[in-house]
C-alpha cells in the first residue's frame, strides 16, 4: 500500500487530503506514480501536478529526482513555496 498525502492548495484543489494505493507496477517510482494519477483521475490532476516546482517527498525526505517506490512507502506533494 502507497500512502499519498497532498498539502496546501494542492489538497483544495484536487478535492483530496489523501489517497491509499494498492502498489503495482504502475507505481515503482515517483515519476510513474505522479503520471498514473494524472492519467486515472484527469485534466484538474495534470493542472495541479504538472505545475513547475512541485515539492515532491518520499518518507518525509523531500525528493529532487525520480525515486524508486516501495510497497509501504508515504509520498507527498506540496505547492511551490512562495515568500516574500
Amino acid at each position: 500500500m502507497l500512502r499519498v498525502l497532498f498539502f496546501g492548495r494542492f489538497r483544495e484543489e484536487l478535492d483530496c487530503a489523501e489517497l491509499n494505493l494498492v502498489f503495482s507496477e504502475n507505481y515503482t517510482n515517483l515519476q510513474g506514480l505522479q503520471d498514473a494519477l494524472i492519467a486515472e483521475r484527469g485534466d484538474q490532476w495534470l493542472e495541479v501536478l504538472a505545475q513547475e516546482n512541485v515539492i515532491r517527498a518520499v518518507n518525509q525526505e523531500v525528493a529532487t529526482q525520480n525515486v524508486a517506490l516501495s510497497d509501504g512507502d508515504e509520498i507527498a506533494f506540496f505547492p511551490p513555496v512562495t515568500g516574500g
